[in-house]
């Protein structure tokens, strides 16, 4: 597989960058830059329920060696809560902003979280209940969050959006509802990916890096918002899409795996 060979730092906004751009900038200048990556869909290929992913088992051994790479400036940006997806990369625990930001863990150990309110620990056991003669149909409790898979059950979509939305009504003001891949998800308005990628870079060991961010969904979108301003790059897993902010594309989660490898050795 062949990727045309561009760089990074490029300001042209439609530069595509493949494997070789990548490998080349992070093994040339690796105290420049900063990584942020999605786990599922980019590190790793999704699955027909959550509990189903399938990690490598080389990939945690050689997450820690690029974070060792980049002088710890490596994060993960996820729609995971934190303490799932520290069970992924046992016995490894990386900067991590969980739920799209609502939980993060910093370089130094310190860890926020959103609260959770009586009324909302109530609605997800109603979602719950409501759902539970729809085969194919997953009610994840996230803790600050809820999603609704339906990748099992894809005609399930029409029904679940109202039921969503209204659950939202219940929620309040203070969160939002998210749509992804064969998934929709109530989380605390307050939390964003791209918000995420700036509060990391403001800690001493992202400060003054460029950032690279990883994607694959939607969700991924504020991301790759936050680093396009900030000159940093922004690449999509799978193909370019018109009505993405990516500005480069890397082709599979296998790719990229194989990108961590090479750097990490």
């Amino acid at each position: 597989m062949s990727y045309q060979k561009q760089s990074l730092s490029a300001s042209k906004p439609d530069a595509v960058s493949g494997e070789d751009s990548i490998l080349a900038v992070l093994s040339a200048e690796p105290e420049k830059w900063a990584l942020f990556m999605d786990i599922d869909g980019t590190l790793l290929e999704l699955a027909d329920t959550p509990d189903d992913i399938v990690v490598p088992p080389s990939l945690p051994a050689n997450l820690d060696a690029l974070a060792t790479r980049l002088a710890g400036a490596l994060a993960l940006v996820t729609g995971r809560g934190l303490d799932y997806a520290d069970q992924l990369f046992s016995p490894f625990h990386f900067p991590i902003a969980g739920l799209h930001g609502a939980e993060r863990r910093d370089p130094d150990g310190s860890v926020r979280k959103a609260e959770v309110t009586a009324q909302f620990e109530t609605l997800k056991a109603d979602l719950i209940a409501e759902t539970a003669g729809w085969a194919g149909v997953l009610i994840e409790d996230k803790g600050a969050a809820v999603a609704a898979h339906y990748r099992l059950a894809p005609d399930r979509e029409l029904e679940l959006e109202p039921l969503m939305e209204q659950a939202l009504r219940r929620a309040g003001p203070n969160w939002t509802i998210q749509h992804g891949k064969m998934v929709i998800e109530i989380r605390p308005a307050s939390a964003d990916k791209g918000n995420a990628v700036e509060a990391f870079l403001a800690h001493p060991v992202f400060a003054g890096r460029r950032a690279i961010a990883i994607g694959d969904d939607v969700t991924d979108e504020a991301m790759f918002r936050t680093v396009n301003r900030l000159g940093g790059h922004s690449i999509r897993v799978g193909p370019l899409s018109p009505a993405s902010e990516a500005r480069g594309s890397i082709p599979s989660a296998e790719a990229l795996r194989g990108i961590i490898e090479t750097l990490a050795s």
